[in-house]
């Protein structure tokens, strides 16, 4: 099956339209300012999604990978790792994990990066280049071996020595550099050599491609599929909230095309150490800034939000969360305990929902999901004593 991806338009204001190619990787450049990056989103001709698409157990008959849902993706035109199928798992009565660390690279991450290194192909880019503290480079150096393509990975100079071996097992170019030196060397490398970006290029908030979050619908599909019907609500552990609003298009796609009556009702969880989400719904802003303090959850602990989780919150009538550090160890352990072995950034999403149990909020009668993002080999205290 052939895309039906049409166009980008701006989140910004969704009247302001694009082609589809080439990939917008720095936002809309029509409604972004100096304070405020809007990001782009695809658009498809919805009108002639097959009938009976998602219907109970066509899925099934299509082949495994995002060909799986291509109608509704960009144009796939790097080869697969068979992304995505992961396990939905029962943890109690009502409540789900979704088991993303049994992707190709153990992340959610290879959802966007098929998409992305689809582009950087789509556009005959000489090699890509991404910024990652971890998940997001070693998916985007598996895609881009897999496709033939080159890859330098920036990453931090305290990233785990698991995933520094993860990254150059790829063949990737890895550069330690300072975080907050990251996106202006990333920028200069696109300069310079051509090479596609697959993650975010701006300071003012973050846009990231304007592909990539396409790859994240496909998580609220099989959720879709494999459940038999919508859930309930949704908590997603969020950075840039990229995540967060494929999930949210991805269910509001369902609902548009017949196979619901309304969106999940979705969480975005955050480390309290940070939170630029949270405090952009807080302060009715389109994205913040925010400083981060020390927090295990390091592939979460983001300085900047972006306007897309704004969207997702807004769009599914859910909440911004912020889980400390004791919650996200101890949900963790309940989620081992369960027998999935998890990053502790990769636990936010169940420590969301004790957390909103324990205060009382309630609302979130089942069946609920909760993404699981990674797995436990990613964390920095991998090979700490006891």
């Amino acid at each position: 099956m052939t895309s039906l991806a049409i166009g980008q338009r701006s989140l910004g204001d969704p009247s302001v339209r694009f082609p589809l190619w080439p990939p917008l990787t720095a936002g809309c450049p029509v409604t972004s300012t100096a304070d405020v990056a809007y990001p782009v989103e695809v658009d498809y001709a919805y009108d002639q999604v097959p009938d009976g698409f998602f219907a109970p157990g066509a899925a099934a008959a299509r082949p495994r990978g995002h060909e799986r849902w291509a109608p509704l993706l960009p144009p796939l035109r790097a080869p697969s790792l068979a992304e995505g199928g992961t396990p939905l798992l029962p943890l109690e009565d009502g409540v789900w994990i979704k088991d993303e660390s049994r992707n190709p690279t153990w992340s959610h991450k290879d959802r966007l990066n098929r998409i992305t290194v689809s582009a950087a192909v789509g556009v005959g880019a000489p090699g890509v280049v991404v910024a990652s503290s971890g998940n997001h480079g070693a998916s985007a150096a598996a895609y881009a071996a897999r496709a033939g393509l080159p890859c330098t990975v920036l990453t931090s100079p305290d990233a785990p020595p698991a995933v520094d071996a993860f990254l150059r097992a790829y063949g990737a170019t890895v550069l330690h550099v300072p975080t907050d030196e990251r996106w202006p060397l990333l920028r200069r490398i696109v300069e310079r050599t051509g090479y596609h970006p697959v993650s975010n290029l701006t300071s003012a908030a973050h846009t990231g491609h304007g592909f990539g979050p396409e790859g994240y619908k496909t998580i609220a599909y099989e959720i879709h599929d494999e459940l038999g019907t919508l859930p309930r609500a949704v908590f997603v552990p969020t950075g840039y909230g990229e995540m967060l609003f494929g999930v949210w298009k991805g269910f509001a796609e369902l609902v548009r095309l017949g196979y619901g009556e309304r969106v999940p009702r979705l969480y975005s969880c955050e480390p309290a150490a940070g939170g630029p989400l949270a405090a952009a719904v807080r302060d009715g802003a389109p994205a913040a800034h925010v400083p981060v303090g020390e927090t295990a959850a390091y592939a979460i602990d983001c300085p900047v939000g972006g306007y897309r989780g704004v969207l997702a919150l807004r769009g599914s009538g859910g909440a911004a969360l912020l889980v400390t550090d004791e919650e996200l160890v101890a949900a963790r352990g309940e989620l081992a305990r369960g027998g999935v072995w998890a990053e502790v950034s990769a636990a936010a999403g169940l420590a969301g929902l004790r957390q909103l149990g324990r205060s009382g909020a309630g609302g979130v009668e089942g069946p609920v999901v909760c993404v699981s993002t990674s797995s436990g080999f990613k964390d920095r205290d991998l090979l700490a004593g006891p």
